[in-house]
């Protein structure tokens, strides 16, 4: 494309994007097909990723990290997004969900032991957040855990949750009640849950709309024992933390999204350019050129809210609002041009092959995973000062 659609970019974020570029069109995107189909998560691919050092971009090297930032970690997931969500989410829940909380919150002995695989993509970790009676409402957790003795007896249970059944998921982090305020309010904690812990359970991969290869499992805790020390954190800042995460992972899919929407756009373009109908290319039509221009505009302001949102995490300002607006107005670019790129494509369209087809059924999740589009929309709405009842 003639459009320099990087021009938020600093040259070092330009680099990592040719280089992953690069190897989601040469590795990632011949696969991805069959992976999809396959309902299967590709681990030599997410082992390649960290060769690459993708699973260590915003960790600093004393760690094992690339020493960069929030922005090149969202740089990357873009970029591997524009050919495969799946992969795509299986880096930002990886680095956002798996090694995140345990590198900010966690103790000594917790990143000695688990940090190390994490970052190379050694290994994989869930975060177990989402439950039946508490999605979008995540402090309705009744996920509880209790102390006995120098155990934490966890019962409960999880859904809908990334990176949790691989052969190389280490262990999830839990989100679990472990007390009551004195006003009867729940004390929120996170544990870590390692994989194998007799009562703990891995159900099996959901059968999905899209996000096929990513590993997606709903989990069981029946007296689930762990040492006491597998508090993640402080304990009753579970919630705090968990928003944090959050607000941070609103921003990656922001980045995921408008790869995807990108990946649509260029798709699209090439198949005008390629199409003849009725004796003229489809690139030749006036209104097909104002839709590709409509796609292009959705990208380039996904990717002006998405970088501004990652620039101010990166700064160490409040950015949950302009997470909020990013997630929101990426999310929808996403959906808009996977519907536009499918109608482009006609009936190949609707053919798996077809990357756009991939694209279509993938994108409706963006809407939905990391806060709904609704929730977004309340924390916008609560930053213009608009919350209370009218009376009546």
């Amino acid at each position: 494309m003639s459009i320099d659609s990087q021009q938020s970019f600093t040259d070092d974020e330009r680099e990592l994007s040719a280089m992953v570029r690069e190897f989601a069109e040469e590795v990632i995107a011949p696969r991805s097909y069959e992976a999809d189909r396959a309902h299967e998560l590709p681990l030599d691919l997410v082992e390649q990723m960290g060769d690459l050092g993708l699973f260590g971009l915003p960790f600093p090297e004393e760690v094992g990290g690339q020493g960069g930032d929030y922005a090149s970690l969202c740089v990357a997931i873009e970029g591997i997004a524009r050919v495969d969500q799946s992969m795509a989410i299986t880096l930002e829940a990886g680095v956002g969900l798996g090694a995140m909380p345990i590198h900010r919150y966690g103790s000594e002995a917790q990143r000695a032991e688990y940090l190390p695989d994490l970052v190379a993509g050694r290994a994989l970790a869930g975060f177990g957040l989402t439950e039946a009676e508490a999605g979008s409402d995540a402090g309705a957790t009744r996920t509880s855990a209790r102390l006995e003795g120098e155990e934490w007896v966890i019962d409960g249970s999880k859904q809908f949750i990334t990176n949790s059944g691989t052969a190389i998921t280490r262990f999830v982090t839990v989100t679990a009640v472990t007390g009551r305020s004195e006003a009867g309010r729940p004390e929120i904690s996170t544990i870590i849950v390692p994989n194998g812990t007799p009562g703990f359970t891995v159900g099996p991969a959901y059968d999905k709309v899209g996000w096929n290869a990513s590993d997606t499992h709903p989990l069981t805790f029946d007296g689930v024992r762990v040492p006491v020390e597998n508090l993640l954190g402080e304990r009753g800042h579970g919630f705090k933390n968990f928003l944090r995460t959050l607000d941070e992972g609103r921003v990656a899919i922001a980045a995921l999204a408008t790869g995807a929407a990108e990946g649509c756009l260029e798709a699209a373009v090439d198949y005008a350019r390629s199409r003849t109908v009725f004796g003229e290319r489809l690139s030749t039509r006036q209104s097909m050129q104002f839709l590709l221009a409509r796609m292009h505009a959705r990208v380039h302001t996904a990717r002006l809210a998405w970088v501004h949102a990652a620039r101010l995490c990166d700064a160490g300002k409040p950015f949950s609002v302009d997470a909020a607006v990013a997630k929101m107005t990426a999310s929808d670019a996403a959906m808009a041009n996977a519907r536009d790129a499918t109608q482009v494509f006609g009936g190949n369209g609707f053919i798996n092959e077809y990357p756009v087809a991939r694209h279509y059924r993938d994108s409706k999740i963006l809407e939905i995973g990391e806060g709904t589009t609704e929730v977004q929309l309340m924390v916008i709405s609560r930053a213009l000062g608009l919350t209370g009842t009218v009376a009546a």
